[in-house]
């Protein structure tokens, strides 16, 4: 499977999809060295969001990447009533639809931390360098920690930066 993360970003952005793009692919947007495998972003989890979900990356034969069989994904209103997560895998890369950040909170939370970033074509919102960090933090993996590193780095780096032009 070759990855197409921006492809995918492009087409949840069209279908007009409410989300914000965090974990690896947002430290990367902000900066960070890391490789990742997927694009988890926070959505709501409202039926009309996960439908336009469905729409955007219907050609794309996603499946449940949790499931034992690899279900298709086939929501209905009523089976999206219930959703607080959806993981899942595409031709072209998987995606993972989270309702809540450890850390940061739910999708309301969530936005209120994100910024707006323009990668290439693609206005995206992602979650901000302090919420990212505290993403980050609040997972406390091997590899999250590593992340941490990179992001109060550029942090940093970013603050001098500012205090250098404002004399």
């Amino acid at each position: 499977m070759k990855e197409d993360f921006l492809n995918i970003l492009e087409r949840l952005t069209q279908h007009q999809v409410d989300f914000v793009l965090v974990g690896g692919l947002a430290g990367i947007v902000h900066g960070c060295s890391y490789v990742t495998q997927d694009i988890d972003i926070c959505c709501e989890f409202s039926v009309s969001n996960l439908l336009r979900i469905q729409k955007a990356i219907s050609d794309l034969h996603p499946v449940h990447r949790m499931t034992p069989k690899k279900m298709p994904l086939e929501l209905t209103e009523e089976s999206s009533r219930n959703l607080k997560n959806l993981y899942l895998d595409t031709d072209i890369g998987t995606l993972d639809c989270l309702g809540f950040i450890d850390g940061v909170g739910d999708f309301t939370a969530v936005c209120k931390s994100a910024i707006t970033y323009q990668v290439e074509d693609i206005l995206l919102r992602i979650l901000s360098l302090d919420g990212l960090i505290k993403a980050k933090q609040a997972m406390n993996r091997p590899r999250d920690q590593e992340m941490i590193i990179q992001l109060e780095t550029i942090k940093k780096q970013i603050e001098t930066k500012k205090n250098d032009s404002n004399p």
